[in-house]
């Protein structure tokens, strides 16, 4: 990985999760503040005008407990997802909003449906499901981690509690899996041992050789490499005359 790319998927991990909070926030902000209500922006099943709330709704809540409640689970799963399936990010959040959005469009009861929840639904649903369907260990770790925090998420895609967008849970949780299903990631091979070769063999392998039969550690002392041939040594003398007693003429 480049350090161009490097850069951007780490701040995609950081970014994106803190961009999609702080919207949801500042929607509810202007609501506060300008004394405006945005439901009807919402969407509104089997009407033409209801359409718009498939773009508009994640952002839109009722009260500060359902903004509260959904920010952490947000942050973190979006965070989770553009780390571990970075390629298919941006293709499983933009496409699953919509796909999600129309299923509610379609299935819903006469009502407002607003709020993150689908989105979230669509994350732990895929996030869960494509962990389990890769075999690869972390993301099997991943999947039962999320599993463990957000399992109890799955009793309200049902309509066992008035006041709540069972539609919106139901989309986003089947957007999810058949994202799982359909889109297909890259992992990295798995590294195998020397041991775990075919063409491996136990008579070449170093460390074995140094247990017996019976598996009892032998101490081995590298060999001397000696040789039968003397090395012969030639020693050369040179002999200098004295020329200190010469008489000079």
């Amino acid at each position: 990985m480049s350090e161009h790319h490097y850069f951007k998927y780490t701040n995609s991990v950081i970014v994106v999760p803190m961009l999609a909070v702080l919207a949801i926030w500042f929607v509810y902000w202007v609501e506060i503040r300008f004394q405006i209500n945005l439901n009807n922006h919402g969407i509104y099943p089997r009407k033409a005008s209801g359409l718009q709330g498939v773009l508009f709704s994640p952002f839109i809540h009722g009260s500060i407990k359902h903004l509260y409640n959904n920010t952490i689970p947000l942050a973190v799963l979006l965070a989770s997802l553009f780390y571990f399936y970075h390629e298919h990010a941006s293709k499983v959040l933009l496409l699953g909003i919509l796909i999600s959005g129309l299923f509610t469009w379609i299935i819903g009861r006469p009502s407002y449906h607003i709020g993150v929840s689908g989105v979230i639904y669509l994350l732990v649903s895929f996030i869960f499901f494509k962990g389990i369907f890769t075999k690869y260990y972390r993301l099997v770790a991943l999947s039962l981690v999320v599993v463990f925090i957000y399992g109890s998420l799955l009793w309200y895609i049902f309509p066992i509690k008035e006041g709540i967008s069972w539609e919106g849970h139901l989309g986003g949780f089947l957007t999810g899996l058949l994202f799982a299903v359909v889109i297909k990631t890259k992992i990295p091979s798995v590294k195998k041992y020397a041991w775990e070769k075919e063409d491996y063999n136990e008579e070449e392998d170093i460390f074995l050789q140094h247990f017996d039969e019976d598996g009892n550690f032998i101490e081995k002392v590298p060999e001397e490499n000696t040789s039968d041939e003397t090395t012969a040594i030639k020693i050369t003398y040179h002999l200098k005359k004295d020329v200190s007693n010469k008489r000079q003429e």
